[in-house]
């Protein structure tokens, strides 16, 4: 794993919450825990579930910005990554992730130019829905003597990036064919507006007008004599939609393999939440006091997570409740008393994307011992 070799020389509680082999009770808090067992059955059952579908699956490097991680993903079937971040993309690449697509628009020169090495290391893909974008991208790729491959982004439902079905795509599509150093790979289709939609027939209705306007692009590219490799999308909220459609042939899912609070109050369509995948990804946190009688204070406040989508739940309990954070504390309401200064609790983010952005470690745990220090290295590379 990456940095193994490096792990003796840190030390616990300064440079890194942990050491292999160490009990899971031994662990410094607050930090990220991955209960290595439910990780590895989630990334087993969405890799079975787009193998049955017939469509390849580029796991969403952005959720846990770790190679390693992203690394298990390819070696399980996953075909590659996306991100959103040239240097995210360049530090997945650079950490042995050899197909990597850049899930966003690349528009300012110097990132530009960044992008247009990373085909050293990496096939790299990046998204275009502007046409002077084109002719920059082209010139970068002509100067480093590179291929980038490119997909038009069509804005499917979400209002924020991408252009409009049908037309505006092929005006697209044909100028990245003639640009030199550039090559049409296809679409990005992304409704990311819809992945947490708690209603499954609302949600499935944006996902299937979001479908009807890709598959009439593709055949409009198809009858000018422009094929998609790539028709990508979907995520973990719509991935049955996607993957069933006879037109999307990639999908990008992320949350998938550490779950949060927010995605289990999705509803499948027997109005149940989504089960399928469990709670990987534990902010692990210590109390620290209970000189209230009521509420016992732990070490994980909003400088350990975030909570744009809501506050965290204590994990496998229910006779506690996570209802308040400050920057360095959680206020865990307990009104029996049941936890005592130093006990240990699991906390389930409300958004696991950002939450992981503000650690530098996530610590595997099996069987209740320490069995991987993995670093989150595409961490803090926003740019």
């Amino acid at each position: 794993m990456n940095m193994q070799t490096n792990l003796s020389q840190l030390e616990v509680g300064y440079d890194v919450p942990a050491a292999i082999g160490m009990p899971e009770s031994e662990i410094q808090t607050p930090c990220l825990v991955v209960d290595l067992d439910a990780f590895e059955r989630n990334v087993a059952k969405m890799q079975k579930y787009a193998d049955d579908m017939g469509v390849r699956l580029r796991v969403h490097g952005k959720m846990h910005k770790c190679a390693d991680a992203a690394l298990y993903q390819i070696e399980q079937g996953a075909v590659g990554v996306c991100c959103q971040k040239v240097s995210e993309a360049e530090s997945f690449a650079r950490n042995g992730v050899k197909d990597v697509l850049v899930s966003n628009q690349v528009t300012d020169p110097k990132k530009i130019d960044r992008l247009a090495q990373l085909p050293k290391l990496a096939r790299t893909i990046v998204c275009v829905d502007d046409l002077d974008n084109v002719t920059d991208l082209s010139e970068a790729a002509q100067r480093h003597g590179a291929e980038l491959e490119v997909l038009v982004e069509i804005d499917c439902g979400a209002g924020r990036c991408g252009v409009a079905h049908g037309q505006p795509v092929l005006d697209l599509a044909q100028a990245i064919e003639r640009a030199p150093g550039l090559k049409f790979a296809g679409l990005q289709a992304y409704q990311g507006a819809a992945q947490h939609v708690h209603d499954f027939n609302e949600r499935k209705q944006k996902i299937e007008a979001a479908i009807d306007q890709v598959r009439e692009t593709v055949d409009l590219l198809k009858h000018n004599g422009l094929d998609c490799d790539i028709v990508g999308g979907g995520g973990t909220g719509s991935y049955y939609f996607e993957g069933n459609s006879g037109v999307y042939n990639e999908l990008q899912c992320g949350s998938y393999a550490f779950m949060d609070a927010d995605y289990q109050r999705v509803l499948d369509e027997h109005g149940n939440h989504i089960s399928e995948f469990e709670n990987a990804l534990f902010i692990f946190s210590t109390v620290m006091s209970h000189a209230k009688a009521e509420k016992a204070i732990c070490d994980a406040g909003l400088k350990a997570q975030s909570v744009d989508s809501g506050l965290p739940y204590v994990f496998g309990r229910d006779d506690v409740e996570y209802i308040k954070c400050s920057d360095e504390h959680g206020v865990i309401s307990d009104p029996q008393g049941h936890l005592k200064i130093n006990d240990k609790v699991k906390l389930v983010p409300g958004h696991i994307d950002p939450t992981c952005n503000v650690h530098d470690w996530y610590v595997g745990v099996r069987n209740g011992k320490v069995e991987q220090i993995w670093p989150i290295t595409a961490r803090g590379k926003a740019y």
